[in-house]
């Protein structure tokens, strides 16, 4: 298992560690650090950006990636905006989290409350080859939601 190094900022201490709710669980939950007394209100069709009140220290060829929770989506219409986040290796900031109200009612949130998943996953760097033609595929050129397409002319 690979370790990766936490602080806990000033106005994140007392909350709860990110940890995974299940044995099998892929994420880890991240908690809104915001202030004890007062909810941060988030209007349908606003954005917010949430401190975790952690940063991270990860090993080379790994990134974290901050995900939607799937209760706060369905329940609220509440998202992370730049679903999948990405927290690179050499980032030592606070993490935030940029939720999105899409639904029809306002929606609090809490100092504590579960907000978003951090999920670790290792990644490989490639430098590109400039070629003037790339291997055909059966596939080939055909874009978005091509790969459905039973014949040439379906849309």
């Amino acid at each position: 298992m690979n370790r990766v190094n936490i602080r806990i900022l000033p106005h994140g201490e007392g909350l709860p560690f990110p940890r995974y709710q299940s044995e099998d669980a892929a994420g880890m939950d991240l908690v809104a650090a915001t202030p004890a007394n007062e909810a941060v209100v988030l209007a349908p069709g606003d954005r917010v950006l949430v401190p975790t009140g952690i940063s991270i220290e990860l090993p080379k060829g790994f990134e974290a990636q901050v995900r939607p929770r799937s209760g706060l989506a369905l329940r609220y219409g509440v998202t992370v905006l730049n679903s999948p986040g990405t927290i690179d290796a050499d980032y030592r900031g606070e993490i935030g989290v940029i939720l999105a109200n899409f639904g029809s009612k306002s929606f609090c949130i809490h100092r504590g409350e579960r907000i978003a998943q951090l999920v670790f996953a290792r990644y490989e760097r490639v430098e590109f080859a400039t070629q003037q033609e790339l291997n055909l595929t059966a596939r080939g050129p055909r874009g978005f939601g091509s790969t459905g397409r039973t014949n040439e002319g379906d849309d």
